[in-house]
Order: structure tokens, then sequence, then C-alpha cells
């Protein structure tokens, strides 16, 4: 990592030592916000913002995520969240508390065309994701150079079908030498096995280049064109077993027209693929997203 990069980080880490978030998801009932609100104010912590949503007030499922200061908080956490067990158990949460403090580890997943890679990198250069983009993993050589010149490490394993155990236990040993929290498959070209997904449930974020459900699998912008389609999306997920119909994040769309071929199609879908990726990416590492089922709710 360059010296400009660890001074952003660092600055955000001082600025943050004393704010976490607060994300719960459980049924509805009444007292649940003053009950959160009242605990955390015997703590002397002030509510910065504070996001709530229910399914149905009659019996369905409640979800809120609060970002609050509190003095003294890297001394106080662990009692927090000890005492904080009480309110848990009496509105049946399922909650947890996240320090701002605690910079997330990214690892990137590419293959051959780098358009997303470059956005995260570019948003990690500006500091606009708030993240330590550990490492990137690569079955090509085509990013080498753009990533190792920001001194992020690159790490070139060459995968198909038939080398998928072996390749992934490689991956495996990098992501747990660098200690991620999170892996964004910025167009990476390979399906990951039923084990890797489920080590890593809900911290495996991908782009298709199409918006789903249409179009699931591979070469959507052919499939798109042969349709003839008046407009292409993409869809930002987090990863299943179920190829291309995990929980979806974030998605959009432009329009086309019969003028459009295959390639043209493509220039503009790649755009669309970066600036989904990359509010998904942010999302995630703000801890605004909750999955419930096979949905989210973004706060």
């Amino acid at each position: 990592m360059n010296k400009y990069i660890e001074e952003k980080i660092q600055t955000f880490k001082a600025r943050n030592k004393n704010r976490a978030r607060l994300l719960i998801n459980c049924p509805d009932q009444p007292g649940i916000v003053a009950a959160v609100s009242q605990f955390l104010y015997g703590y002397g912590a002030n509510i910065i913002e504070s996001d709530q949503y229910t399914m149905d007030p009659m019996g369905g499922n409640f979800f809120i995520r609060i970002e609050f200061e509190c003095d003294g908080l890297n001394e106080k956490g662990s009692q927090l969240e000890e005492n904080f067990l009480s309110v848990a158990e009496k509105f049946n949460l399922d909650w947890k508390i996240m320090y701002v403090r605690e910079i997330k580890n990214m690892a990137v997943f590419v293959s051959k065309e780098p358009h997303c890679l470059l956005e995260l990198l570019w948003e990690f250069q500006s500091g606009n994701i708030m993240a330590n983009i550990a490492v990137v993993i690569s079955n090509h050589e085509t990013a080498r150079d753009m990533v190792e010149s920001l001194g992020i490490p690159f790490y070139y394993i060459p995968s198909n079908r038939d080398i998928r155990k072996q390749v992934e236990e490689e991956q495996k040993e990098l992501l747990e030498k660098y200690e991620i929290d999170v892996i964004v498959l910025a167009r990476y070209m390979q399906i990951l096995s039923p084990t890797f997904v489920e080590d890593y449930q809900h911290r495996i974020i991908n782009i298709h280049h199409s918006f789903l459900p249409a179009f699931i699998g591979a070469k959507p912008y052919e499939r798109a064109f042969d349709r003839g389609v008046k407009m292409i999306g993409a869809t930002s997920h987090y990863v299943t077993n179920d190829l291309d119909e995990g929980p979806i994040i974030e998605q959009d769309i432009d329009r086309v027209d019969h003028r459009d071929n295959v390639d043209a199609m493509k220039k503009t879908g790649q755009s669309i693929e970066r600036s989904v990726l990359t509010r998904s990416v942010k999302w995630h590492l703000d801890d605004r997203i909750i999955v419930e089922g096979n949905k989210t709710i973004v706060f």
C-alpha cells in the first residue's frame, strides 16, 4: 500500500475511533427502538444515524441500522456487547456491532476484463472506498501492472474446472494470510465451489453483466442482442450456490436500440457494471446491508 492511501486510512481510523454501527433483525413488536436507544444512552452514546424498516408491523420482521458515537468506545466495547445480551434476549434480536475504526480487508478477484477492478482502484485511491484492498487474485496476468503500481500484492493463479479444488486451496491460503473480510468478484469468470461459497457466506460480492433475472449465465450481451432488448443492465449480488441467484444488492439500466451491436451494448454495459459494483461494495463496507432470506435490506 502506498503512503498516500495509508495516511488516508489512518486519518479515517482516528476520526472514527469512537463510532460504531448496530444492525438488528428481529420479529417486529413494540418497544424495540425505545429499549435499544435507552441502552445506548446508558453508555453515553449519541445516535448519529438511524434507519428502520418493518416487513409487516403485525407479525413481520423488523430491521434497524443505528450508527452512534460513544466516548471511550475502545474500552467500553466488550462490556457494551456483553450487557446488550439482555436486550437481545428480551426482543429475540439477531444483531451485530461493527466498529468503524476496524477497516475491512478486501480481496478482489478478476479475470481478463479490468474495468470493474479499475473503478474500485480509483475509488480506493481517492478515499471513497474506505477499506484495505489487501490483495488482487486473477486467473490472467492482464491486471498485474495496474495493481502492483499501487503497492497492492497481485497473485496469478491459472484456473479451470479440472483444477478448481487445487486453485481454491491456494486462494484460501491467501485469504487467510491477508485476513480477508470481504471478497469482490470484479468480473472473475470462474464458478466457485459450494464449499468455498459457504466459507464466506454473504461476504462474496459479484457483478453480473445483465439485469437479473434476465440472461442468467454466460454471454448475456450476445443473448440480449439476439432478443432485441431495448434496455440492458447490471446486477450486483451476494454469491450463493445457485448461479446468479443470490441476494441482489444493487441494479441499474441504460437504454439501447436497434443501432447497437453486441460491442456497443458491452461498452454501455461496462459503464453500468462499474457503478453498480462500486455502490454495492461501499454499502457492504458501511454495514448498510442486512440479508433476509434471498433478499437484502439496504439502508
